[in-house]
This record gives structure tokens, sequence and C-alpha cells, in this order.
């Protein structure tokens, strides 16, 4: 990365997928950094239907990680946050609103971990319901409340290396 734009851009591409941990703490002030981080995303009509539930018991993240099938690095890192959806705050009610905005939130949350040092990996949970069954259980979600992915988070013990999948073969100009 050479270039100024490259530069500016470099925490961007710097984030990446982060597996392994450090056995250390991760603080209540940075966990509410970060969810500050998450909830500066955008949200059609400013609706906010995220939801965030902050796991720390070892018993309880390992729980997550045995319900998520790439989800093992939960049962190794400090926390682990599962970002939800509340439906009936969602523009117009719409699971697609819904998942828009936490997905926002989401990647805000990576990129605000990243910059803080911390490595962070997203954990798919929404559409698959075995998924979605086990995290309301676990979490004792409330009925309206729809878990849509899984954060595990805490200080590397791996490093990756900087990276894009741009490709110029999925941009069209002007139409298809």
């Amino acid at each position: 990365m050479n270039t100024p734009l490259e530069e500016k851009l470099s925490f961007i591409y710097g984030r990446r997928s982060i597996r392994e941990y450090r056995d250390a703490p991760v603080s209540d002030e940075l966990v509410t950094e970060l969810l500050r981080a998450a909830m500066a995303a955008p949200s059609a009509a400013a609706k906010d239907p995220w939801r965030f539930v902050v796991v720390r018991k070892r018993a309880t993240l390992n729980l997550l990680a045995d319900a998520l099938r790439h989800g093992r690095m939960l049962a190794h890192a400090p926390v682990g946050i599962a970002v939800c959806g509340d439906l009936g705050a969602a523009h117009a009610g719409e699971l697609s609103y819904l998942l828009q905005d936490c997905s926002a939130a989401i990647e805000n949350l990576l990129l605000a971990a990243h910059a803080l040092g911390l490595g962070a990996c997203w954990l798919g949970v929404h559409p698959r319901p075995s998924r979605i069954d086990s995290l309301t259980k676990i979490l004792r979600l409330p009925d309206n409340i729809l878990p849509v992915s899984c954060i595990a988070l805490g200080w590397p013990a791996e490093k990756q290396l900087p990276r894009t999948r741009f490709s110029p073969a999925y941009v069209h100009g002007e139409s298809w």
C-alpha cells in the first residue's frame, strides 16, 4: 500500500477476521466504545432496530461456540457480542431493513475493533433456523428479538495481512 489513498484506507484493508485471541480481558470501556461506534451506523428512517447482548461468561461463550458451526473461536474469546434486531422497531417492520441496519452496525463495530487494536470475527446466525433457535435459547431472547450475528472479540494472537478482494469484473458502468 503505497499511494496516499491506500494509506488513508489502510484501516479498512487491515481489518481481517481474527480467530485467535490472547488470554487478556477487554475492558467494559472498550466494549462500550465499540457499541457506540456500532450505533453510529446508518439506519433506515433512523429506527435503530439493533440490540446487543454482551457475553463474557466462559460457560455461555462455550455454548455459543458449540451452537455456531464455525464459531469455535468464541470458546477462547474474552468477549462475544450477539447482534440482534427488534423487528417491531425496524423501518416499516421489515426484516430486510432490520438486516441492513444490523449489518451496518456490525461493520462499524468490526472497523472500530480493528482501529482500537482488537481482533474480531463476524459469525453469521440469520437466516439459519438452528442457529437462530440456539442463540435465542442460550441468550434467553424475547420473542420480538432476532439474533442476526455473533462477534468474537479479543486481543489478537494472530496477524493477518491487509487485503482487499476488489475485482473489476464485479463492477459495471451505467448498466449491466
